[in-house]
C-alpha cells in the first residue's frame, strides 16, 4: 500500500506479542500458570496476524477528517485483536456468560474506539 510507514508491520508484530504477553500473565496470575490450557497459549498467537491484517485501517484513521468515519477506522483496527485478547480470558472464568462478554466487548470497542477519533484528529 503506497504511503505506509515501513515501521508498521513491525510495530504491529511488537503490539501482538506484547499484548499476548500481557495476556498470559493475566490469565496465569487470575488462574494459576498451570492451569492455563494449551489451546490458551495457542490463541495468543493468533494475536500477531490479528494485529498485522487490520494495521492499515490506524493509517487512514490518521488522516481521516470525518470524526464517525475516522471512529470506524479505529473500531475495525482493534476489533480483532481486541476480541482475541478478551474472549480467550474471559472463556477461562468458569461463570462465562457469552452475551455478558459479547456485551462487554463491543462496549469497551466503541468506547475506544470514540476516545481514540477524538483525541487523534488529523492536523488541518
Amino acid at each position: 500500500m503506497p504511503g505506509v510507514n515501513a515501521f508498521l508491520p513491525r510495530t504491529a508484530l511488537v503490539t501482538g506479542l506484547i499484548i499476548a504477553a500481557l495476556n498470559v500473565v493475566f490469565g496465569g496470575l487470575e488462574y494459576g500458570f498451570a492451569r492455563l490450557p494449551v489451546w490458551f497459549y495457542l490463541a495468543q498467537l493468533l494475536l500477531i496476524p490479528a494485529m498485522l491484517v487490520p494495521m492499515r485501517y490506524f493509517p487512514m484513521a490518521a488522516v481521516t477528517p470525518d470524526f464517525l468515519r475516522r471512529a470506524v477506522y479505529f473500531a475495525l483496527g482493534w476489533a480483532v485483536p481486541f476480541a482475541i485478547y478478551k474472549f480467550s480470558l474471559d472463556v477461562l472464568n468458569p461463570l462465562f456468560s457469552p452475551a455478558a462478554s459479547l456485551i462487554s466487548y463491543l462496549t469497551v470497542i466503541i468506547a475506544f474506539a470514540l476516545i481514540m477519533a477524538a483525541v487523534r484528529r488529523p492536523n488541518r
